[in-house]
């Protein structure tokens, strides 16, 4: 894939989410909009090349798994410690996650995974291959922040910072997708799971 084609995947990708974000959580517009971003980042991932194409082998071993899924649960951890601690990331988190307090738990789970893969394979996988001449983590992590502001959330956007930069340098280090994939699902499950107990939303008159 292009430069070119890249940036307008990602240009394109980038609005519906900001579209997606605008809709009310849990409506019908808001998940065929949020697969809609999930569809985009992945057929552009897939039309690239095939995703797992540079790993050693197509079944990574137990350690290799085990290895990124530690990883997403320190980045967790991180991440929770970090938010409930300053209080512009405890209200930012807080805002995001309306969406898995009042949406289906199922669906919700399904599209934020769907998600994750989706941007495992365009970013880590068509962006960063297409900058693979240049600097491909710095260069992918800023395109992958640079879309996730559409979603004018303060936490996301640190958050795409942080992790873009982690799943970048997993991809550099094993030469392909598998450890970022389980990394990034990872840590989208427990994000899903344990962060809407710690942070409960506002009740409407506080808001």
């Amino acid at each position: 894939m292009s430069r070119r084609a890249v940036l307008a995947t990602a240009a394109g990708g980038t609005a519906l989410l900001g579209v997606s974000v605008s809709t009310r959580p849990g409506s019908r517009q808001f998940y065929a909009l949020t697969f809609g971003v999930a569809g985009t980042w992945a057929a552009a991932g897939l039309a690239q090349r095939e995703p797992f194409a540079d790993e050693p082998t197509r079944r990574p071993a137990p350690r290799e798994v085990a290895t990124a899924a530690g990883i997403g649960v320190g980045a967790f951890y991180a991440a929770a410690l970090v938010a409930r601690r300053i209080p512009v990331l405890r209200r930012a988190l807080t805002s995001v996650l309306h969406y898995a307090h009042q949406g289906s738990d199922g669906l919700v789970l399904l599209t934020t995974l769907a998600n994750g893969v989706g941007e495992e394979f365009f970013f880590r996988g068509a962006v960063y291959d297409s900058l693979s001449r240049t600097r491909p983590v710095p260069a992918s992590t800023a395109l992958y922040v640079a879309s996730t502001t559409a979603t004018g959330n303060p936490a996301l956007v640190l958050a795409s910072g942080v992790m873009g930069t982690l799943l970048a340098e997993q991809r550099r280090v094993t030469g392909g997708l598998a450890a970022p994939l389980v990394t990034h699902l990872t840590w989208s499950t427990l994000m899903l799971r344990f962060l809407p107990p710690l942070f409960p939303p506002v009740p409407t008159e506080l808001a």
